[in-house]
């Protein structure tokens, strides 16, 4: 047996009294119109919307419950403690007798909306009066009873909170990689009109003659699901349209509300209205699905924006100027890449069949079960419930997971990530211990590496070691095997010159170490740095031997990084080049140097003369 059941059986096990709303609580309501509401005002402004506006004067302080009076949220519900205004149709409920105020707020979340609907004054507009509100009937089980009862319903609505937060952080990843997919400095792409590489229709004027059967016909309203319209007409009328929907068009919202799309991917005969635009892209040229996608984007949403008509009433969009919005696109393969990643994002935010969505309404529908479950038991003295306590786990990200996400996507789609060197690996400096004190360098064992060693590209060894008293005594820091090394100054052209250790070893003050984290191969670290030694010279403070590197130059410094699949062949490659170039033992250089000794050899056979006596 559960403790609400216990409760029950000792406290209330033949029922529960009901008393009216009047009776418990004081019923006000605001003083404002709608129109006193001020941008960033100092305080919450409840109206008939769901969401309260802001205003900078406040009317109420108190912990209350707040009731939608009239128009489309009409018994709407918020509850709020502090300071706050009303509008003159907002109810505000305080001052709680014999009642818990979040016991209330459960069960007129569940039972005044219908009462309201059945009692409302019927007119254009449904609208609640104070007298409804007053004898609105409450069961008023013990307090301890109704304690329990919110202690279980918060759980559910906490639950779906966590869940319905969590997906609008998913809604706003989506819209973050979007972006950046679709950032024209990112892409390789080609810029034109839309008119240019797509053709664009708008649907029919005429009033549609709606049929109980026929042609599905769908309008703004419809752009969330284009094949789930319940409004028909007849093949007649459909029969008159010029241009019908083919797979791989685009519909998009120009009344009303502006550039919401949608793909039609289906074998369907489906008539549109004057609401929506349809756009036939060049499928040679750009898909459908890419333009749903930027046209979504900042930077769609801007172009069209641009063109919009925002004095109209409703805001629209003429169909010639869709064509004249400006479309950023690259290749065929690039754009099928980023839509099928964007698709994912999409389907896990909005298809009500998986991901967050599914699991909000399955648990709203629990909570839903449950609550009628335990608010109506007053009816009857009896419960069946069974209390489980439900934990989630939710998985944070770290910041640093989320750029390694957007590394590795941005590797997927475009073959390669800009990144910063200082998101990728650990850049420490060195230090040189004091030169006159023979404590820190006499019988040393920690290898210390000199600015000038780092030509010798591969550091095994090194001229100099110091002791544990030295290495105590310095700020340098121990860098492990297979880092980058690189002179931030140095003589002659030793700055900007890069090294890989091979050793542990600490460095003096003129070298930069670079610690590779996982997503970077230290090799292919080594050889694109190795490749951009003029540059990196040319952007360091100053010039000739005067000039330096710093890690206010390294850290933000940008490099383009593949895959890690992709450094690996890379290095293989310029590992087989280095070593047939500069290795003494294999490659040319030794071949050279075998025929120098060739030379040499039948240099001193040809020139060794017998001296003649």
């Amino acid at each position: 047996m559960s403790k609400l059941d216990e409760l029950i059986k000792e406290l209330c096990s033949k029922g529960t009294e009901y008393k009216n709303l009047g009776d418990m609580c004081q019923i006000k309501t605001g003083k404002l119109n709608a129109n006193a509401m001020e941008e960033d005002g100092k305080y919450p402004f409840f109206t008939c919307d769901a969401k309260p506006y802001r205003i900078n004067e406040y009317a109420f302080d108190t912990s209350a419950i707040l009731i939608s009076g009239n128009g489309s949220q009409v018994g709407h519900l918020n509850t709020y403690e502090g300071k706050f205004n009303a509008y003159q149709r907002t109810y505000v409920l305080d001052n709680f007798k014999y009642v818990d105020k979040t016991f209330l707020y459960h069960y007129m979340r569940a039972y005044l909306k219908p009462y309201i609907m059945v009692n409302c004054k019927k007119g254009s507009v449904p609208y609640i009066t104070l007298p409804m509100l007053q004898n609105f009937k409450i069961p008023v089980p013990p307090l301890e009873v109704q304690r329990e009862i919110v202690r279980i319903l918060d759980n559910f609505t906490k639950l779906t909170a966590e869940l319905t937060a969590e997906l609008t952080a998913r809604k706003k990843q989506y819209e973050y990689y979007r972006d950046v997919l679709l950032n024209k400095n990112i892409l390789e792409c080609k810029k034109q009109k839309l008119s240019e590489i797509a053709e664009v229709y708008d649907g029919t004027h005429q009033t549609p003659d709606y049929k109980t059967e026929g042609v599905p016909f769908i309008s703004v309203e419809n752009i969330a699901n284009i094949y789930g319209s319940q409004k028909y007409i007849s093949c007649e009328d459909y029969a008159k349209y010029k241009i019908k929907p083919k797979i791989g068009d685009l519909f998009m919202t120009r009344i009303g509300s502006i550039g919401k799309c949608a793909v039609f991917d289906k074998e369907a005969d489906l008539a549109y209205y004057v609401s929506l635009a349809l756009i036939r892209p060049k499928q040679d040229v750009v898909t459908a699905r890419y333009l749903k996608h930027y046209i979504e984007s900042i930077a769609g949403t801007k172009e069209l924006a641009r063109r919009t008509l925002h004095n109209a009433v409703p805001i629209k969009i003429n169909k010639d100027d869709i064509g004249k919005i400006l479309v950023s696109y690259p290749s065929l393969e690039v754009q099928n890449k980023i839509c099928d990643t964007l698709d994912n994002f999409e389907k896990i935010c909005n298809d009500l069949n998986i991901g967050l969505p599914a699991e909000i309404e399955a648990r709203q529908k629990q909570y839903e079960f449950y609550r009628d479950q335990l608010l109506t038991f007053a009816e009857t003295g009896e419960t069946i419930f069974t209390d489980r306590q439900t934990d989630r786990q939710t998985d944070r990200q770290t910041d640093r997971q989320t750029e390694l996400n957007l590394i590795k996507l941005l590797q997927y789609v475009f073959g390669y990530a800009v990144v910063e060197l200082g998101e990728i690996c650990d850049l420490v400096t060195g230090a040189t211990p004091a030169t006159g004190k023979p404590d820190y360098w006499e019988g040393g064992t920690i290898p210390w590496m000199s600015s000038g060693e780092v030509n010798l590209r591969s550091i095994k060894r090194t001229e100099n070691k110091i002791t544990q008293l030295g290495y105590d005594s310095s700020s340098t820091t121990l860098v492990p095997p297979h880092s980058v090394v690189i002179a931030l100054a140095g003589q002659g052209k030793t700055r900007g010159k890069v090294a890989v250790t091979e050793i542990e070893l600490c460095t003096n003050q003129s070298l930069c170490s670079m610690i590779c984290h996982d997503e970077l191969r230290y090799k292919y670290l080594f050889y694109y740095l190795d490749s951009k030694y003029e540059q990196l010279r040319s952007i360091s403070n100053g010039d000739g031997t005067r000039g330096g590197l710093s890690l206010r130059i390294l850290n933000p410094y940008r490099i383009t990084l593949p895959s890690t699949e992709k450094q690996d062949y890379i290095v293989s490659i310029l590992d087989r080049f280095d070593t047939l170039c500069n290795d003494l033992s294999d490659g040319l250089p030794a071949e050279i140097e075998a025929r120098k000794k060739q030379y040499e050899y039948y240099r001193d056979k040809l020139l060794t003369f017998k001296e003649v006596k």
